[in-house]
């Protein structure tokens, strides 16, 4: 028997990441998303001397709204986890769109700085943190092969945005105010709602054509039969209901999938990702203040921010094309420690830079060495867990990057207070990323590599991650399984008509000797080799 088209009732082949198609749509979704993710912290900055005014606050008190916007973005992984797990990808992003949009137009209603810690600050970042992780997740489903290019060039949303929002910030305050900025800005994240709703499951649509074909396939097996295909069918639909039942509890999926930590990839990505967090930030938020204690005009000092912003533009993609080349995608962790390396020296080699020139020399290197990092952390994660858990491994990182977020900077400004001396915070920050980057290197070396070599245990899912197309595969496989068994069934329901059939001939065949012939009556059915077209044998002479 050939095989037929899924048309005609083949089950679909292993489902796969498209690699493109609907993918781009999906990705240019998460160019916007990251976009407003890292920027919208940064851009909001703008306002903050209008702020200080209208509220009688100072600095620190403004800079809280974008320290609590982080802190929600990192802070809330596990929730947006428990969601993305339960409810799935776009409706999370689509409420949380609403979220951040309703967060910046209720705070242009705000009367004190408390309601806007609690609108613009918990609300917004609320909404930005829901939909920052499940985009990244729709990412990793649509892409493999290209994945690390993806990556790359979601991740330049974040300086493309950078470079777009702070201008626009500063047009919409002298133009219409703060309160006209924040209303105005809340309806631009309402395009977070659109970024969601273009993020379809990938699998849906081949669900339903799997479910259509097996039907098919299935009922053609059963028509054959002829009059037991009525018992067929109503067994074979018994059967399917039974395993339908014992198969539920394991489609059941985890909240949170805390098995991620028996892998040692994981936990060594972890450690190393909350000591880089604790320096990364420090050199571009200090960058501006040091400039100007070594003389450098205000307006020239706030350029060496943009230098870094246009070399992260760049960079990012760039790098995502390098990791995803044959031959480097395998050792896409120690390209990672690599970019991490380069950024710690970069912040070491220019704590006792006293000119301009120097300065920006550095803005250059940090940002080539700060847009490597950007590109290749998540695709690391993703690499390292699988797209089958990097929903519950996101969460827990981001986590636990929001307690070095809220350790990093604001220790290293106190220390600038305490010491009146930048040098000393340039060399202790990157003496931090450089030691993440050794500490990635050596125990990716050391634990993994030693870890290869010996037989891993089988049927053991949580230590590692599978690629996207194995775990389709597996999928397809038991799908495949379900049918044999069903086409096996079909065929002994025939063997059983067969049999029957050699009955009736051969009761047939005696009357025939006794010269009896064939009675006719109800419920008769065609002997098909015993009698003729006149000649018919009663099912109760069985």
């Amino acid at each position: 028997m050939g095989r037929p088209d899924p048309e005609e009732g083949q089950l679909p082949a292993p489902v796969k990441p498209p690699d493109g198609g609907w993918g781009w749509i999906v990705l240019l979704g998460c160019f916007v998303i990251t976009g407003f993710s890292y920027a919208f912290p940064k851009a909001v900055s703008v306002y903050f001397k209008e702020l200080m005014k209208d509220f009688h606050v100072g600095y620190s008190d403004t800079a809280w709204i974008s320290s609590i916007m982080l802190a929600m973005l990192y802070g809330t992984g596990p929730v947006c986890s428990i969601m993305v797990n339960q409810f799935g990808c776009r409706p999370v992003m689509l409420i949380g769109g609403l979220l951040a949009s309703a967060g910046m137009i209720l705070a242009s209603f705000t009367t004190n700085i408390i309601e806007l810690y609690l609108t613009a600050g918990v609300l917004t970042g609320l909404g930005m943190a829901l939909n920052f992780q499940p985009s990244l997740i729709m990412l990793g489903t649509y892409f493999d092969k290209r994945r690390p290019l993806a990556n790359g060039l979601a991740a330049a949303g974040s300086p493309v945005f950078l470079s777009s929002l702070s201008p626009l910030g500063q047009v919409l305050l002298e133009k219409f105010g703060w309160r006209g900025g924040f209303l105005i800005m809340g309806g631009l994240l309402l395009n977070c709602c659109t970024c969601g709703a273009v993020m379809r499951p990938l699998d849906m649509g081949m669900k339903k054509k799997m479910g259509k074909a097996q039907d098919k396939y299935e009922a053609k097996e059963m028509l054959p039969i002829g009059g037991k295909s009525e018992e067929g069918i109503s067994t074979t639909d018994g059967t399917k209901k039974g395993k339908k039942a014992k198969k539920k509890p394991k489609k059941g999926k985890k909240l949170l999938d805390f098995s991620i930590f028996s892998n040692r990839g994981f936990i060594i990505y972890t450690i190393s990702k909350f000591i880089l967090v604790l320096g990364l930030f420090v050199p571009p938020i200090l960058l501006v203040n040091y400039a100007k204690d070594t003389g450098v005009p205000d307006t020239e000092a706030a350029f060496l921010l943009s230098i870094i912003g246009f070399i992260d533009i760049f960079a990012r993609p760039a790098c995502g094309m390098v990791a995803g080349l044959k031959w480097v995608r395998p050792h896409v962790a120690y390209l990672f420690s690599f970019s991490m390396l380069f950024n710690g020296l970069t912040d070491i080699c220019s704590a006792r830079a006293s000119n301009y020139t120097g300065l920006v020399i550095f803005c250059v290197f940090f940002g080539i060495s700060y847009g490597m990092v950007g590109a290749l952390q998540f695709e690391v994660l993703m690499a390292i867990v699988g797209s089958q858990k990097f929903s519950s491994a996101i969460g827990l990182v981001l986590l636990i990057e929001a307690f070095a977020v809220l350790i990093g900077p604001p220790s290293a400004g106190r220390l600038v207070d305490a010491l009146k001396n930048y040098e000393v915070i340039f060399y202790l920050a990157g003496s931090e990323v450089v030691l993440s980057a050794l500490f990635l290197g050596v125990a990716s070396y050391c634990c993994l590599n030693r870890g290869k070599k010996e037989p891993p245990p089988e049927n053991n899912p949580a230590v590692g991650g599978g690629s996207d197309t194995e775990e389709a595969e597996s999928d397809v496989q038991e799908a495949e399984e379900h049918s044999s068994n069903n086409h096996q069934l079909a065929h002994s329901t025939d063997n059983a008509v067969v049999v029957a059939n050699e009955e009736a001939n051969h009761v047939a065949e005696e009357q025939r000797g006794e010269g009896g012939g064939c009675p006719a009556g109800d419920g008769e059915v065609l002997a098909r080799d015993g009698c003729n077209a006149d000649q018919m044998v009663e099912r109760d002479s069985f």
